[in-house]
């Protein structure tokens, strides 16, 4: 049980799905696919015995899931070494039902457990920071004013393995007591789509530019 099968995330104790097992999935494709679409996660950390939640802005390189903050920040220095729980969410729907209890949500999800470790190397912390771009803005890397020594320095970069945890997926219609299914009210899905707005233009713009290309569920390279 300490070495994941070929594909899947490895099942522990603490990453064990154990309500609702049927949505659960330790499949490292799902797990890509669902951390690649999400722009935000969450970082659960304990500092001098007080729980955080953090959500922060992440990526992905391979088998690695990388996120940013202050070089001096809980984000970075607090959890160095330490254990820490991320998590991430795509809320894709509200499941309504003929009963208050049954009501629901159509969602993915993943959690991962691991000790994040620090990016120190200046060139590969660059080079995340330039990933972490492509992630929520592609191909505006090359066009940006180019960072400066004192700017990656202030920025800490951190990573943990993709080893364990697993995913967890809702996508039904709701399910209603037997006798409740003749109740006389609508029961169903409402699909949430999230979709890009119109750019809105910094209003210091000194020059007609191009607006950028909104970002999708993102390829990361594995």
């Amino acid at each position: 049980m300490n070495q994941p099968p070929s594909g899947q995330l490895k099942i522990t104790e603490q990453s064990r799905v154990r309500r609702g097992r049927l949505r659960a999935s330790y499949d490292r494709k799902l797990v890509y696919s669902i951390i690649d679409e999400a722009l935000v996660a969450y970082l659960g950390i304990v500092v001098d015995g007080r729980p955080f939640v953090l959500p922060t802005s992440h990526w992905r390189d391979g088998d690695r899931i990388y996120w940013h903050g202050a070089s001096n920040g809980r984000m970075t220095v607090g959890v160095d070494g330490q254990d820490v729980c991320l998590t991430l969410t795509l809320l894709d729907g509200l499941v309504l039902a003929r009963s208050a209890f049954n009501h629901s949500v159509n969602y993915r999800s993943v959690m991962l457990f691991g000790k994040p470790e620090r990016v120190t190397d200046p060139g590969e912390k660059a080079r995340q920071l330039e990933r972490f771009i492509e992630h929520i803005a592609p191909d505006r890397w090359d066009r940006l004013r180019p960072m400066n020594e004192k700017e990656l320095k202030a920025t800490g970069v951190m990573f943990m393995p993709i080893d364990e945890g697993s995913a967890k997926v809702r996508a039904a219609p709701p399910v209603d007591d037997e006798q409740d299914y003749d109740w006389p009210v609508w029961a169903g899905v409402l699909p949430l789509q999230s979709r890009w707005g119109q750019p809105e233009p910094c209003p210091r713009m000194t020059m007609d530019c191009c607006p950028p290309t909104p970002p999708g569920p993102w390829k990361a390279k594995v």
